[in-house]
Protein backbone atom coordinates (compact mmCIF):
# COMPACT_ATOMS: atom_id res chain seq x y z
CA UNK A 1 0.00 0.00 0.00
CA UNK A 2 2.87 2.41 0.84
CA UNK A 3 4.13 1.65 -3.01
CA UNK A 4 0.92 2.68 -4.15
CA UNK A 5 0.77 6.00 -2.12
CA UNK A 6 4.36 7.17 -3.32
CA UNK A 7 3.26 6.87 -6.89
CA UNK A 8 1.07 8.64 -6.42
CA UNK A 9 2.40 11.37 -4.63
CA UNK A 10 5.14 11.66 -7.67
CA UNK A 11 2.38 11.93 -10.17
CA UNK A 12 0.82 14.84 -7.90
CA UNK A 13 4.07 16.27 -7.66
CA UNK A 14 5.01 16.46 -11.64
CA UNK A 15 1.26 17.22 -12.39
CA UNK A 16 1.88 20.69 -9.97
CA UNK A 17 5.02 21.36 -11.03
CA UNK A 18 4.33 21.46 -14.72
CA UNK A 19 0.85 23.36 -14.11
CA UNK A 20 2.78 26.09 -12.12
CA UNK A 21 5.55 26.27 -14.83
CA UNK A 22 4.11 25.83 -17.85
CA UNK A 23 0.67 26.86 -17.98
CA UNK A 24 -1.84 26.82 -21.35
CA UNK A 25 -0.33 29.63 -23.43
CA UNK A 26 3.25 28.84 -22.26
CA UNK A 27 5.58 29.08 -25.73
CA UNK A 28 8.72 26.65 -26.02
CA UNK A 29 11.36 25.18 -28.58
CA UNK A 30 12.05 21.97 -28.62
CA UNK A 31 15.58 20.79 -28.08
CA UNK A 32 15.79 17.30 -28.06
CA UNK A 33 13.16 14.37 -27.50
CA UNK A 34 15.64 11.76 -26.76
CA UNK A 35 13.29 8.68 -26.53
CA UNK A 36 10.76 9.25 -29.23
CA UNK A 37 10.72 6.81 -32.11
CA UNK A 38 9.69 9.79 -34.39
CA UNK A 39 10.27 12.83 -32.23
CA UNK A 40 8.95 16.38 -33.55
CA UNK A 41 12.52 17.86 -35.09
CA UNK A 42 14.80 19.80 -32.85
CA UNK A 43 14.07 23.49 -33.17
CA UNK A 44 10.08 23.46 -33.43
CA UNK A 45 8.51 25.98 -31.28
CA UNK A 46 5.21 25.40 -29.88
CA UNK A 47 1.98 26.21 -27.08
CA UNK A 48 1.39 24.56 -24.27
CA UNK A 49 -2.23 24.05 -24.01
CA UNK A 50 -2.66 21.76 -20.89
CA UNK A 51 -1.07 19.70 -18.53
CA UNK A 52 -2.46 16.15 -18.03
CA UNK A 53 -2.79 14.09 -15.10
CA UNK A 54 0.24 12.66 -15.05
CA UNK A 55 2.71 16.11 -15.80
CA UNK A 56 2.94 15.86 -19.64
CA UNK A 57 2.39 19.08 -21.85
CA UNK A 58 -0.37 19.01 -24.10
CA UNK A 59 1.11 20.80 -26.99
CA UNK A 60 0.22 22.06 -30.12
CA UNK A 61 3.19 22.13 -32.31
CA UNK A 62 3.16 25.04 -35.02
CA UNK A 63 4.10 21.93 -37.44
CA UNK A 64 1.13 20.74 -37.26
CA UNK A 65 1.77 17.69 -34.90
CA UNK A 66 0.06 16.95 -31.56
CA UNK A 67 2.76 15.04 -29.59
CA UNK A 68 3.26 15.60 -25.80
CA UNK A 69 6.49 16.85 -23.97
CA UNK A 70 7.55 15.07 -20.68
CA UNK A 71 8.93 17.56 -18.69
CA UNK A 72 12.50 15.71 -16.97
CA UNK A 73 12.92 13.73 -20.12
CA UNK A 74 12.40 15.75 -23.17
CA UNK A 75 14.52 18.98 -23.51
CA UNK A 76 12.79 22.27 -24.46
CA UNK A 77 13.56 26.16 -23.79
CA UNK A 78 10.84 28.46 -22.34
CA UNK A 79 10.37 30.88 -25.14
CA UNK A 80 7.50 32.91 -23.13
CA UNK A 81 5.01 32.43 -20.63
CA UNK A 82 1.71 34.23 -20.51
CA UNK A 83 1.24 37.59 -18.94
CA UNK A 84 -1.23 35.65 -16.34
CA UNK A 85 -1.56 32.17 -15.14
CA UNK A 86 -5.19 32.97 -13.36
CA UNK A 87 -7.33 34.56 -15.82
CA UNK A 88 -10.58 34.39 -13.36
CA UNK A 89 -8.52 36.62 -11.07
CA UNK A 90 -8.42 39.42 -13.82
CA UNK A 91 -12.40 38.77 -14.75
CA UNK A 92 -15.01 39.10 -11.97
CA UNK A 93 -17.58 38.25 -14.36
CA UNK A 94 -15.70 34.36 -15.03
CA UNK A 95 -17.72 31.67 -16.41
CA UNK A 96 -19.84 30.08 -13.48
CA UNK A 97 -20.03 33.44 -11.03
CA UNK A 98 -22.91 35.59 -10.36
CA UNK A 99 -22.80 38.77 -11.57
Amino acid sequence: MTNDSNQTNRWSYRRAYAEHNYPPGTRVRLVSMPDDPDPVPEGTCDTVLAVDGAGQLLMRWDNGRSLSLLPGVDSFEVLERPLHRDTSARNPRSKGEAR
